[in-house]
């Protein structure tokens, strides 16, 4: 293969790396250890409340080596993050999330990123430069993820879990989030009594 066509071909892998950190295994629940990627819209599923399933006991470090584990925000809506700063809709989305940690932060909403499947330099430098005001669990080996399988599919990068006080799953997107879809959602369960 010459140069020309070998070139075009590497601008159409990365143009379609760029494209999302999600493939075209939509809807199909990857086993454990599987690296594929489904595809995601960002659309939110919302759980009526007596159908929702609590968390899982997740715990670990934070990209700054700080302890943290779900447990700790509990009697408030937690908006959980799977992000890695590799993935371009991460990138994307994560002044949304900012935006919207900073507006609901008064009213008993936390947020906790979890990067997976990440250099910490990497996620430390995105960190630094996206500044998003709440810390995030380092999930290199994604085990944090595989926690919720069945509720998030750990292969959909970027997904946005929220948790009620409870510390039950009420809703999940699959994808970039949309920020009128997210506030929506956290100020629905955030209302909730």
């Amino acid at each position: 293969m010459s140069a020309k066509p070998r070139a075009l071909l590497a601008a159409v892998l990365a143009m379609a790396a760029l494209a999302g950190c999600a493939g075209t295994q939509q809807g199909a629940q990857p086993q454990s250890g599987d690296t594929r990627f489904v595809a995601g819209d960002g659309s939110m599923l919302v759980v009526p409340a007596g159908q929702r399933q609590a968390a899982p006991e997740v715990q670990g470090q934070t990209l700054e080596g700080t302890a943290a584990a779900l447990a700790d925000h509990k009697g408030k809506v937690l908006v959980l993050n799977f992000w890695a700063s590799w993935c371009a809709p991460c990138r994307s989305e994560a002044p949304v999330l900012k935006d919207i940690a900073a507006k609901t932060k008064d009213h008993g909403v936390t947020f906790l990123g979890v990067d997976f499947k990440d250099d910490k330099a990497q996620a430390l430098a995105f960190q630094r430069t996206q500044q998003p005001g709440y810390p995030s669990l380092f999930d290199q080996p994604g085990k944090v993820a595989l926690a919720f399988h069945g509720m998030v599919n750990p292969a959909a990068i970027p997904s946005t879990l929220v948790l009620d006080r409870q510390g039950r799953v009420a809703a999940r997107a699959l994808g970039e989030v949309r920020h009128s879809d997210l506030l929506n959602v956290v100020t629905k369960v955030s209302d909730e009594k």
